[in-house]
């Protein structure tokens, strides 16, 4: 996950390419499937989610940039570049707030 920084408590430790859960229950990502280190499904997987939207209440922008940037990484891991698919993966999932008109 080179250039993606995880603002959890705990991060990920690198082995190789693979990202390793440095705690049972974290919710990391392994790369370069991009798969959940606790779950196995596809990362971010909906407890991380719910953890990221907690982590990131108060800035919601930032949450975008985290994604936007582990999305990037993701499309260069799975050369996928452009794919819609991801962008729904990593980002589609956010709530939309009402626009202010």
């Amino acid at each position: 996950m080179t250039g993606v920084a995880d603002r959890s408590d705990v991060g990920a430790a690198q082995a190789g390419s693979v990202a390793v859960a440095a705690v049972p229950g974290e919710h990391a990502p392994v790369t370069p499937d991009w798969t959940c280190g606790t779950c196995g499904v596809e990362w971010p997987c909906g407890q991380k989610r719910d953890r990221l939207l907690s982590e990131y209440a108060a800035d919601r922008a930032m949450l975008s940039v985290y994604l936007g940037a582990c999305l990037a990484a993701a499309a260069e891991d799975l050369q996928l570049s452009g794919s819609t698919t991801l962008q729904d993966r990593f980002l589609g999932w956010l709530p939309r707030r009402p626009k202010r008109f």
